[in-house]
């Protein structure tokens, strides 16, 4: 993981910031040097002269203490790989994406059984979660919620109650664009910030 984060930092010192901000809807501060990416609800500097990622939040920096190796790798390929295209507006599983058997196997399996043991009685405390991260709901089972780890990203977790014959069940749902931008495995890498962010 740390000679794919050093490659990614040496791809985007070499970048002209503009094309990297009109592909991935981001910004850069010629001042400072760095590129300011909006993730969940919190700002996130990259530096790459220095190599650091900063935010002004202490729950942003919370949550770089937490996941920040999953979210500076893909990060820098979100920077370094994201296409001027649209979004789709059409939503996929992931392992129906090509290559998408990644998500069947062993620890790249998402913790959706367990989102939704969390949440099985608590549509509310779903959504409220949801909206603390910066989230949207969306009318799709009995709760939703999409999530904007990147800008070009967005990722949809839905929440089935459990009743009377059925558990709780989750699922996560993307954008069908995302492949365009991000390979399989950092698809999965951002799929899975959002589901233990949850």
């Amino acid at each position: 993981m740390q000679g794919g984060e050093d490659k990614g930092w040496g791809q985007l010192y070499g970048h002209n910031p503009d094309d990297v901000c009109k592909r991935g809807l981001v910004s850069f501060d010629s001042s400072s040097g760095c590129y300011t990416i909006r993730s969940f609800k919190w700002d996130f500097d990259f530096h790459p002269k220095d190599r650091t990622v900063t935010c002004g939040s202490p729950d942003g920096e919370a949550f770089l203490r937490r996941l920040g190796d999953f979210f500076r790798l893909s990060s820098l390929w979100y920077l370094n790989s994201a296409k001027a295209i649209p979004l789709t507006n059409q939503l996929i599983m992931p392992q129906n994406l090509s290559g998408g058997e990644i998500f069947f196997r062993g620890s790249h399996v998402l913790p959706l059984a367990r989102l939704a043991a969390m949440y099985e009685a608590g549509k509310e405390e779903f959504l409220f979660q949801g909206a603390s991260l910066g989230g949207v709901a969306a009318s799709y089972g009995d709760a939703a919620v999409v999530l904007s780890p990147y800008p070009k990203i967005p990722v949809t977790l839905i929440l089935w109650l459990k009743d009377d014959e059925f558990p709780a069940r989750a699922e996560c749902l993307l954008d069908t664009s995302c492949e365009f931008h991000l390979p399989i495995d950092i698809i999965w890498m951002t799929a899975m910030m959002c589901i233990l962010m949850m």
